[in-house]
């Protein structure tokens, strides 16, 4: 309308400048916007009414075969399937993406991927396996069997220019629209992609919130765990501080973001219950255990050697395809037969390169049997390591190695002042949970405090004594804050606070016991001393049929007989009058 432009279509030509023309136009462009509307409902209708049946064709992943009559079956290839198969396996074993990416990449082992686009559409190509293909490979749902729709879906408030994936977000399974299983034939159950779901989920989690170092060297020092221990706290690893009494130390986030130390730990306790569960798995109680990780990698073993049998058989094809290729070709066609010659050659490097891999496969050590003699070995060194260990012939650099070679991490959790949980994480990747009782600077900060401040009631009450409640206590697993046994000042201090006073001292101060005398009471009964009394006792004016002892304060218990009381007054006056000692 600025610049006078005319418009035309088949119906005519009109000048934007007049409204006339203006208003048809606009009429125009709102009747056609609301058939393309229409025509988009139709469309997306039709496709879910096929979705909703599981007509609906979607590009099938690698490993997956579309046949002319539409049936979806497994890659002819049987490496194909071998691969894949060995994929889910090592996922499975290994728990990452990138585990098994270093394990395809050690081995030497490609990915096949189906072309959907260029010159070689439809063909598979071996190409070296990635992060990225492995991960398309866990989390399609087709392996499992399962015929899913909508896994993607438009939300153009997410699009970014330049950028068009990002205009299809990945949804989460509960708002994918239609999912059907048992369509395709599966590599896996159901069950094992969702459980490969939550694995990826989780990794992705750990990834974000843990920063690990790497172990370092053994070195010299007291701290056997030392690059081993991890904060179960935050996550980072834990450092020594060398004082008075060795600690493992978080203070990471205290360093980065100015926060408080996450956890201390004291050094002694935590390497004894680490050690014991070291000494524990090289107990030939563990030796089943050990058979079972040697067969399993007997059984990849297997898997590999079949891997690197159908790659050789492979090579073997695609060399003497080339050749018939280069024989069939008529010798005076120079521009073809040079090119056919070419790629003969290079199938026969191929085929030269995976020859000498598999026999470089072959020529690895293969892991012995756990053979009678073995065993014997094994059951000799978990006898004689602990004698070792604590006779000062291993050095503290070899007993950090020997720890490593079982011991990948050893994540620390405090529960209570003197509760700590030890996460053990072996090489395997399985994991043992022990508790460390690490010395606190007072009882009352102890888990179990006030039961040990109920059972001292309890044993006083029983009569017992300062050192027998002292032992009982260390008999039912009760320690002081900085010994590992209960001692004697620990009860006294109890009681104190406690005004808890033993049953002899108590005792000692009461007239009658259980209807007798005791020498304090008879003695202020009569007027006399004490003294006077224990004399009586002695030299047989009380007879020793009429005493006991209290076996709760071992007192003298004198019976309540008043030819006792006359005995000992009439001694009593005897002396006086004659002038003798008071005490007789």
């Amino acid at each position: 309308a600025i610049f006078g432009t005319l418009i035309a279509d088949i119906d005519g030509v009109y000048d934007p400048r007049l409204y006339n023309d203006r208003l048809l136009l606009g009429m125009k462009g709102t009747l056609a916007e609301a058939e393309l509307h229409i025509l988009h409902l139709r469309m997306d209708a039709g496709r879910l009414s096929k979705v909703r049946k599981g007509s609906y064709r979607q590009v099938l992943p690698t490993g997956l075969t579309r046949l002319v009559d539409g049936s979806v079956v497994k890659d002819p290839d049987e490496q194909v399937q071998h691969t894949i198969e060995l994929v889910f396996a090592k996922f499975a074993e290994l728990g990452s993406c990138h585990r098994v990416l270093r394990y395809l990449n050690t081995q030497n082992i490609p990915l096949p991927r189906r072309q959907h686009g260029g010159s070689r559409s439809g063909e598979t190509l071996w190409k070296q396996a990635t992060d990225a293909a492995i991960l398309a490979i866990v989390s399609n749902p087709a392996y499992a069997g399962a015929f899913v729709y909508g896994r993607r879906q438009g939300n153009p408030a997410r699009y970014k220019p330049g950028r068009p994936a990002t205009g299809r977000p990945r949804m989460p399974m509960e708002e994918w629209i239609h999912v059907q299983h048992d369509v395709y034939p599966a590599y896996i159950a159901w069950q094992q992609y969702i459980d490969n779901r939550t694995r990826l989920r989780q990794n992705h989690t750990r990834f974000e919130e843990m920063a690990k170092r790497a172990q370092g060297v053994a070195r010299e020092g007291a701290a056997l765990l030392q690059g081993l221990v991890v904060c179960g706290m935050c996550g980072h690893h834990m450092h020594l501080i060398y004082r008075s009494q060795t600690h493992y130390v978080c203070d990471s986030l205290k360093k980065r973001v100015a926060g408080k130390r996450c956890q201390s730990a004291h050094m002694t306790a935590i390497d004894d219950v680490v050690i014991q569960a070291f000494f524990e798995a090289i107990r030939p109680a563990q030796l089943n255990a050990l058979e079972g990780v040697l067969l399993k990698q007997s059984t990849e073993r297997d898997q590999l050697t079949r891997h690197w049998q159908e790659r050789l058989k492979r090579a073997q094809y695609e060399a003497r395809l080339a050749e018939r290729q280069y024989n069939g070709v008529d010798p005076d066609n120079r521009l073809v037969a040079n090119t056919l010659e070419q790629r003969w050659e290079e199938k026969l490097r191929e085929l030269n390169q995976t020859q000498e891999d598999y026999n470089r496969f072959l020529a690895e050590p293969i892991l012995p049997h756990l053979t009678p003699q073995l065993r014997e070995q094994f059951k000799h060194i978990s006898e004689t390591l602990p004698t070792l260990w604590n006779s000062g012939q291993i050095s503290g650099p070899q007993k950090k190695e020997l720890l490593r070679s079982l011991i990948s991490q050893v994540i620390l959790k405090r529960l209570a002042p003197d509760r700590i949980e030890v996460k053990i994480v072996w090489i395997s990747g399985h994991y043992t949970i022990v508790e460390a009782r690490p010395n606190v600077l007072r009882e009352r900060d102890m888990s179990n405090y006030g039961q040990m401040v109920e059972r001292v009631h309890e044993l006083c009450l029983h009569g017992l004594d300062d050192e027998q409640i002292a032992a009982q206590l260390t008999t039912e697993g009760f320690h002081s804050a900085r010994r590992t046994h209960v001692v004697v000042v620990t009860v006294q201090k109890i009681r104190v606070r406690h005004d808890w006073f033993l049953i002899g001292y108590t005792r000692r101060s009461l007239d009658k016991i259980d209807g007798r005398w005791t020498t304090r009471g008879l003695s202020r009964h009569l007027g006399l001393s004490a003294n006077y009394i224990h004399c009586r006792i002695y030299d047989g004016t009380i007879p020793a049929q009429y005493l006991s002892r209290d076996p709760a304060s071992s007192l003298w218990l004198i019976e309540d007989r008043a030819d006792i009381i006359n005995a000992i007054l009439a001694r009593y006056h005897k002396h006086q009058h004659s002038g003798g000692h008071f005490n007789g």
